[in-house]
């Protein structure tokens, strides 16, 4: 069955002057991104069957955009191209550790109507994953991404959600972004969060605090990621701690991504019912293939370069 991702997809200007902060830099390298599409990109890479719902400008920029996804083996069919307005860009300068400091310069991804999404079909579809902070932005995509999440519960498709909070969206207005992330972790089958995202959605001041009041408050699988600690996996009811795999990172970026993608084409044979009876051995050993996804994303420059690099062999 197929695996519908939808959200914003951009191009990543990445900063090459290693350790340098934007404002220092001065030389940029381009790249394909945007969360969901790196989802997709992965998904495909490891050998699914993945569509990209997305939009992108009727410009060069776009045009790259798609033929990445092509590459992958990606279904374009519902990247749109907007007229009116260019393609998203984001600014990435690279650290000496790996991490990222980023700056939106937002364009087409937000213009994605619900009407547009509406025209999807979903009856061959198994699982939608939503994984875009943009998405919780006022405008088009916004009113999109709620209408698809109604469609996917009435439908009783497999919700994957990945909150992807990013300060310098929502500094000003923090509240919005904790309510609509609720919104959908309330009413997903899986979910994956950051330590910094889980304590900020709850409120809570440590993980463990943390994950005990999403294990209380959502039904869902869900995974906090703790860097080089590992993985915290909450399921029916408990929590278990998995290991990261260690690495010396050239980049980060993707490598949440590709965690995601690995789960989801680990479910992607797989009934909504089938997964629900998942035990928690099948789930253990799910997250400790989506931990080798992440690592091997690590080792690379840019999150589709990475992808290139990926495949099933890599899972037990």
């Amino acid at each position: 069955m197929k695996i519908l991702c939808i959200g914003e997809a951009l191009i990543d200007m990445i900063c090459v002057d290693k350790g340098k902060s934007l404002s220092e830099g001065n030389n940029f390298l381009k790249k394909p991104g945007g969360a969901p599409t790196n989802v997709a990109a992965a998904i495909a890479a490891l050998g699914g069957t993945v569509e990209l719902a997305a939009k992108v400008g009727n410009d060069p920029f776009g045009k790259q955009l798609i033929h990445v996804m092509q590459e992958f083996g990606v279904s374009t069919k519902w990247m749109l191209q907007d007229d009116l307005h260019f393609t998203t860009f984001a600014f990435v300068s690279l650290m000496e550790d790996g991490e990222r400091d980023f700056v939106f310069n937002r364009g087409a991804d937000g213009e994605l109507t619900r009407e547009e999404v509406d025209a999807i079909d979903l009856e061959d579809v198994s699982i939608i994953h939503f994984g875009s902070a943009t998405g919780f932005l006022p405008g088009p995509l916004q009113a999109a991404y709620q209408g698809l999440l109604q469609k996917a519960l009435q439908k009783n498709i497999f919700i994957s959600f990945d909150p992807n909070y990013r300060h310098l969206l929502f500094r000003n207005n923090l509240q919005t972004f904790i309510d609509q992330s609720w919104n959908f972790l309330t009413a997903c089958h899986f979910f994956k969060v950051s330590d910094e995202e889980a304590m900020l959605i709850t409120g809570a001041a440590t993980v463990a605090d943390a994950a005990n009041i999403l294990l209380e408050k959502t039904t869902a699988v869900f995974t906090i990621t703790l860097g080089k600690e590992g993985t915290l996996l909450g399921h029916n009811g408990t929590t278990v701690t998995i290991p990261s795999i260690p690495i010396k990172p050239v980049d980060t970026t993707g490598a949440g991504d590709a965690f995601v993608g690995a789960v989801l084409y680990q479910l992607s044979d797989k009934t909504l019912s089938d997964i629900q009876l998942l035990s928690p051995e099948q789930w253990n050993r799910t997250i400790i293939n989506a931990n080798k996804a992440g690592a091997r994303t690590c080792e690379y420059l840019g999150a589709m370069e990475a992808f290139k690099h990926l495949n099933s062999q890599i899972f037990d």
